[in-house]
């Protein structure tokens, strides 16, 4: 996919309790699944409420992190999820707190999320 048609930023789901483990060792944790599929599962804005329904229906403490696509370069590729049809943004590398430009809080609406308050 070209830089046109992808945006500028990226967004990974982490509970507050991985976001506050971030502070102490610098990097975001990595969950099971991107440990088995070799990269980290991120999504666009578009795609993370509907990522965060599908996969994060119990929690309370989520939170969306944008985090700049630019510094990552090839890092970042867009990949087909065809569970899902579209194509969503796979880390290949690690991701620092650093990186984050800000965290968002997500707000349960029923059953679904909402984009609320940065941190």
């Amino acid at each position: 996919m070209s830089d046109v048609q992808t945006p500028a930023h990226v967004y990974r789901l982490v509970t507050q309790t991985e976001w506050r483990e971030s502070e102490k060792s610098g990097v975001v944790p990595l969950r099971e699944i991107d440990r088995r599929d070799g990269y980290i599962h991120l999504s666009t804005r578009s795609q993370v409420l509907e990522t965060a329904r599908l996969h994060f229906a119990g929690a309370d403490d989520l939170l969306a992190l944008k985090i700049a696509r630019a510094p990552f370069g090839d890092a970042i590729k867009f990949e087909l999820a065809p569970k899902r049809g579209e194509a969503f943004p796979h880390l290949y590398g690690v991701l620092r707190r650093n990186h984050v430009s800000a965290a968002i809080r997500l707000v349960r609406v029923r059953e679904a999320f909402a984009f609320g308050d940065p941190l």
